[in-house]
């Protein structure tokens, strides 16, 4: 495998990632042009059970973190829909059930999926807030079991593909468990939707939502009317057991966090939507940069037909993309291992780290398609030719299993109460060292955090005349997203600056190199100001920056379709792509 390759997808990659992309790269996964809305949604579901029958052991793919997220790189990119439901199924609903108490539970008819999973959680009036959810499942004494019940219009479960299409449904619910009109919090409910048929149950209300600009999924709102549910559909853990004379029993004294650890596998649906959106952004790189080299626009000179790469206008966003898309890639695979790794001791660090990045992927993977598909000119608006839809599509990551800008702010408040030390500054003074040298480059990213950190932590400190604590933290947000925002894109740039330390070649070491010295450059330029007046860059080398910035790019360049090559697009998709049928003339070969 070549170098870059393996950077890219480590040294499990024939195991990991190949069968995905061999699979992708097959016909039954190819773009069908003019289809409806429901006739995509009902292809979807076609081709999550394709998908299912490719997966040796349903268990271990939910249960091993780099499995599942390699399922997500390569699944979105054939199909933005089939990935959504997908990533409910197996992530959201299957992945709940085995973190729970399951031993007792027979899991076999999801496995087959004989019966499809969903996950209903965020209300229509509480989203980012679901924790003060409506929805009950109230004890049954005289049962023994619960009655689910939709107490308002505003407890409606918002969105979740609960529809006919697809088939026999069950979902897991989350509602607030009451025992003698006591509220113990929120708590997961197994709920069937459907009967084999796809017909929904007595007391289960369904209406379709109007169709979205993102994935082709039937999203829906759901109700629940006095629904009976059995004592076995309550998911128990060590968070809470409940006995059937009604004995409840919680490690956790606190109700809030009962609920987070009920919908812990949320923490798991962030890497899933980082790796999605990483897919999609490598393919639309791809595709960009063999556009690129295919078309041919006027040279210099008269009669002169150059490709559009030739030109440093062109090149240069698509050299700055694929840095991004690298260093997006590499971030991921280190977040992945250290959540593999985290223990109870240091879960919270890794949830942090996680959501910054899954902010950060999904956020700079809508900057660099959008890129691709302007480079692309009026081809890169054909659905056919693989980035307008799925640009569209990545939209939902943004928003799905926590929306970017409240998990950011989340961590914002946490990186300034103690979960953050920044590193300190170099004792190397800044005119003995090189905007060449990769090291002073990730001394000055830290620099750019440090920075961030202070300025914001002195907000926080700062005690205004009857200020509120919301007047508080509104003097402070600001600097505070853009230190998550610096801490990210130091740990982005570290993680491309590691991959280039052990590449398997000198050649590809190099690359990676000058890919992490552009990236890094960028995030300095973005800060030279703050940067030069905290005496961590001369003022010889705030001029210098566009001229080392340029010297970086003439020097990737003649690199780009290797660097593009090594992301492995699946070449059943790439040949449907009617752009790259193209020989260099304005019109693209029909599909």
């Amino acid at each position: 495998m070549p170098a870059l390759q393996v950077a890219l997808f480590g040294a499990q990659a024939e195991q990991l990632h190949e069968p995905w992309r061999e699979l992708f790269s097959s016909a039954p996964f190819s773009f069908r042009e003019g289809l409806t809305h429901r006739e995509r949604t009902e292809l979807a579901y076609r081709r999550l059970r394709l998908v299912n029958k490719a997966v040796p052991d349903a268990q271990a793919l939910v249960a091993d973190a780099a499995s599942l997220t390699a399922l997500h790189e390569w699944a979105g990119v054939a199909d933005a829909g089939m990935a959504t439901i997908a990533s409910i199924h197996y992530n959201l609903f299957l992945g709940s059930l085995l973190d729970h108490d399951h031993a007792e539970r027979d899991l076999t008819p999801y496995f087959r999926m004989e019966r499809l999973g969903t996950f209903l959680c965020t209300e229509q009036a509480h989203g980012n807030d679901a924790a003060q959810m409506e929805t009950t499942a109230t004890f049954d004494r005289a049962t023994g079991g619960f009655v689910l019940d939709t107490p308002s219009d505003g407890a409606r479960k918002f969105m979740p593909n609960t529809s006919s299409v697809g088939g026999a449904k069950d979902a897991l619910v989350a509602a607030r468990l009451i025992i003698d009109g006591e509220d113990k919090g929120v708590f997961l409910f197994l709920t069937p939707l459907s009967d084999p048929d796809g017909r929904h149950l007595p007391g289960v209300e369904v209406r379709d939502l109007p169709e979205t600009g993102s994935a082709p999924v039937d999203h829906c709102v759901t109700a629940f009317h006095d629904v009976p549910l059995p004592f076995s559909a309550l998911l128990q853990g060590e968070h809470g057991r409940l006995r059937p004379d009604g004995g409840f029993a919680s490690s956790l004294g606190n109700s809030r966090k009962r609920f987070l650890r009920s919908i812990g596998r949320v923490t798991m649906g962030k890497l899933c939507m980082s790796a999605y959106s990483l897919g999609v952004t490598r393919h639309a790189v791809g595709i960009a940069v063999r556009h690129a080299h295919n078309r041919h626009t006027s040279g210099m000179t008269k009669g002169q037909r150059v490709p559009l790469m030739s030109y440093r206008s062109h090149h240069t966003p698509l050299l700055d993309a694929l840095a991004t898309t690298y260093a997006a890639t590499l971030l991921h695979r280190s977040v992945v291992r250290q959540w593999s790794r985290s223990t109870e001791a240091d879960r919270e660090d890794c949830e942090r780290l996680i959501a910054v990045a899954k902010g950060w992927i999904t956020w700079r993977a809508r900057d660099v398609m959008t890129e691709c598909r302007e480079r692309c000119g009026a081809q890169g608006l054909a659905l056919a030719n693989g980035i307008a839809g799925q640009l569209a599509a990545n939209e939902g990551t943004i928003t799905a299993e926590g929306d970017n800008l409240v998990i950011w702010t989340k961590a914002a408040g946490e990186m300034l109460l103690g979960g953050l030390t920044p590193k300190p500054a170099s004792e190397t003074p800044p005119e003995d060292r090189s905007l060449r040298e990769p090291q002073h480059l990730q001394d000055l990213l830290a620099d750019v955090e440090r920075i961030w950190h202070e300025r914001a932590r002195t907000r926080l400190r700062t005690r205004r005349a009857r200020s509120s604590p919301l007047e508080r933290w509104n003097a402070t947000v600001t600097p505070a997203l853009k230190l998550v925002d610096a801490h990210a894109h130091r740990l982005a740039s570290e993680a491309l600056l590691s991959a280039s330390a052990q590449a398997t070649s000198a050649h590809a070491r190099q690359l990676l190199t000058d890919l992490h010295g552009l990236f890094a450059l960028r995030g300095v330029a973005a800060h030279s100001g703050d940067l030069l007046a905290q005496g961590r860059l001369t003022a010889d080398q705030v001029l210098d920056l566009p001229g080392v910035i340029e010297s970086v790019i003439a020097d990737l360049e003649p690199h780009a379709g290797e660097m593009a090559e090594a992301f492995s697009a699946p070449q059943g998709l790439l040949d449907g792509h009617p752009i790259l049928h193209a020989d260099g003339s304005d019109s693209a070969t029909p599909a």
